[in-house]
Order: C-alpha cells, then structure tokens, then sequence
C-alpha cells in the first residue's frame, strides 16, 4: 500500500471532514476527539457520500429508561437512509457479517519524519546591501 500525503492536521479541523481524490478514489479522512479515520466516501448500500454523513455516538440502554452515550463521533450515519458504520474499521451495525465501508489506515507525521522529494530548485546566494538585494550568480 503505497503512502500519500493528503493535507496537514490544520486542514482539518477538529469534528471536521475533508475529501482527497487518492489513485481514483474519493476517500474522506475525519477528525474525531484526536484521532484521523480515512474511509471510501461511498455508502455501500446505494453510493450516498459519507463526507455529509452525521457523526454520532454509540447509545446503550443497561435497562428501560436509562441511556449511555459513548464513543461520541465514532459512528457515521448515512445522509440518505440512516445505515450505520463504525469509523474505526468501516464496520456495519446492523449486518455486520456483509456489510462494510472500506477504510484506510491514517498516520499523522511531522514534515521533518515526510521523505522529501527528488527534485531540488537551482538557488542562488542573495546579499543585502545598503538599500539593494544582490543575488551573486
């Protein structure tokens, strides 16, 4: 699996979401309580994007009345028929055997740990003197 650099933590905001187009493919990588998730932008049920599905929480019942909310955020739902799918891994709530959205492994690296490129721009020195720049060639 080949490694692409997508944006910088800043492009994304915390509960935010951002689409990059990766060999052919519309991924949505979101920003949830710290961590990145990247997942295809594609419902598998009929193709809704989930770049505008809700990220919400898990909700438990221990007995009639009582609620628990956990995992704030984690959960997608989709915009146009409200299937579910855990950010973490793509997972399915309700057919979890069958249905998945692909997701993709996300790495947050500073620039320095980034492999640079193969091509250098030619540079110059450049001197300021009195009120003129001089660039020695």
């Amino acid at each position: 699996m080949a490694r692409h650099i997508v944006a910088r933590t800043s492009d994304i905001p915390p509960g935010g979401n951002k689409v990059f187009g990766v060999e052919g493919r519309d991924i949505v990588v979101f920003h949830v309580n710290g961590e990145f998730f990247a997942l295809l932008n594609r419902c598998p049920h009929e193709g809704a994007p989930l770049v505008k599905a809700a990220c919400v929480a898990r909700l438990t019942s221990p007995e009639p009345g009582v609620y628990q909310r956990s995992r704030v955020g984690e959960l997608l739902r989709c915009p146009w028929h409200g299937w579910e799918f855990d950010m973490r891994n793509g997972q399915s709530w309700f057919d979890p055997q069958r249905v998945k959205v692909r997701s993709y492994p996300v790495a947050v690296e500073s620039g320095e740990e980034l492999q640079k490129g193969p091509y250098v721009a030619e540079t110059f020195p450049v001197r300021v003197e009195d009120n003129y720049v001089i660039v020695e060639v």
